[in-house]
């Protein structure tokens, strides 16, 4: 019970995106077309999943044995750029065909303060390894959920005649504004 209130929570209730605003950039940026958003979707589940796993380990055998915990933010920074680029090279190497369907988003994703936010935040819970995967992995899907539903959204606008000055950034950020209150009514399941 304690891993699908931590999955409904997370995915749901407070939202990376639309609760907390972490991860914006790629929320407005790669929300054009659902394609888009469903790639860079997948590709920061399987990120924030591994970054997290890596990072609670930095910090429980790492920072917190030497004492070393004002290195937090800068390890982790370091672990998830790494991870990235070592994604990406495997990726390359491995699978050229997967490397094309991701070598996109992987560079964005070294950016999203979102993976950091989950990494950091996974500590601040006092999480144990198998809460940290589970928060990780939901936290990613309702990143994904509301990127690809923002991206329908943002494609059926594109369709219709908006009045020139709701162009673009601005029917975005209402567009965004409505799904953040359509996703608090979650908050009374949690």
């Amino acid at each position: 019970m304690e891993y699908i209130l931590i999955f409904v929570s997370a995915a749901f209730v407070n939202n990376i995106v639309l609760s907390q605003f972490l991860g914006i950039c790629p929320f407005l940026g790669v929300s054009q077309k659902v394609e888009t958003a469903g790639g860079m979707a997948l590709a920061v589940t399987f990120v924030m999943t591994i970054a997290t796993i890596v990072t609670f380990l930095v910090q429980t055998y790492v920072l917190n044995v030497f004492g070393l915990g004002f290195l937090q933010t800068i390890m982790f920074i370091i672990v998830i750029a790494s991870l990235v680029q070592m994604l990406e090279i495997m990726l390359k190497k491995i699978s050229p065909a997967l490397y094309q369907a991701l070598g996109v988003y992987l560079p964005l994703i070294t950016t999203n303060c979102a993976v950091l936010g989950v990494a950091i935040l996974v500590i601040q819970k006092e999480y144990h390894l198998f809460q940290s995967i589970v928060f990780a992995i939901s936290t990613a899907i309702g990143f994904g959920l509301a990127l690809i539903i923002f991206a329908g959204i943002r494609e059926q606008l594109s369709m219709t005649r908006l009045p020139e000055t709701m162009c673009g950034t601005p029917i975005a950020l209402i567009t965004a504004g409505l799904l953040a209150m359509a996703f608090m009514g979650f908050s009374g399941i949690v």
